[in-house]
């Protein structure tokens, strides 16, 4: 109790580094807005829980050390990027084909399992290929958590900024999804689906390029 009592400060100066950095604009953001604008609010919210998962999956790695792990072999990390690059352009690809038909593109029938599912899974696709959600969570727990900190203590920052996360995640997904935001779409769905296609492809090239 001492423990965490006296790291209370650095602590909360991490979740408020965790808020900023979740909440600034990235493929999880672009992927949820998309989603949800085009294809509702379900979808929008399996998306987001597919992010979120995959958000969980690299805070585990890193607060038990295997994201440190994989810092040492580079090869991984370069195999990651690259899937995480194409996966991006593929994503570019599908708005740009979006942006280029001049009618409402095909929607999946609502409540279907097998939708939601796919969903989900491109969600977790688009967080856990991006190694800049490794180095995210391995910046969190080097600065919210002291040498031989308790496990109280990492269960505290990790939890915390989990928590944060799901909120931002699934606030992204009711916002893009409220009839209004349905309605702007629909008035300007080509050029939306272009700008997405451009941002995607944007975040992929960096993928690809970055060293």
């Amino acid at each position: 109790m001492n423990d965490i009592l006296q790291h209370l400060p650095q602590i909360f100066s991490t979740y408020l580094v965790y808020l900023v950095a979740v909440i600034s604009p990235g493929p999880a953001t672009m992927a949820i807005a998309s989603v949800s604008i085009g294809q509702g609010r379900s979808r929008g919210i399996a998306t987001a829980a597919g992010i979120f998962a995959g958000s969980a999956t690299w805070a585990t790695a890193a607060s038990l050390g295997l994201a440190a792990l994989l810092t040492h072999y580079a090869q991984s990390l370069v195999i990651l990027r690259i899937l995480g690059g194409l996966y991006m352009l593929y994503l570019a690809w599908r708005a740009f084909r979006s942006a280029t038909t001049a009618a409402d593109p095909a929607q999946w029938t609502a409540g279907s399992r097998q939708s939601l599912k796919r969903n989900f899974l491109l969600g977790y696709a688009v967080h856990l290929t991006n190694p800049k959600a490794i180095f995210g969570w391995l910046a969190i727990i080097s600065l919210g958590l002291p040498p031989h900190a308790s496990a109280t203590a990492v269960a505290l920052i990790v939890g915390g900024c989990l928590v944060t996360g799901f909120c931002v995640f699934m606030g992204y997904a009711l916002l893009f999804s409220t009839p209004r935001a349905l309605k702007i779409y629909k008035s300007a769905r080509r050029a939306i689906d272009g700008t997405l296609g451009v941002l995607f492809a944007a975040a992929g090239t960096k993928l690809l390029l970055t060293r």
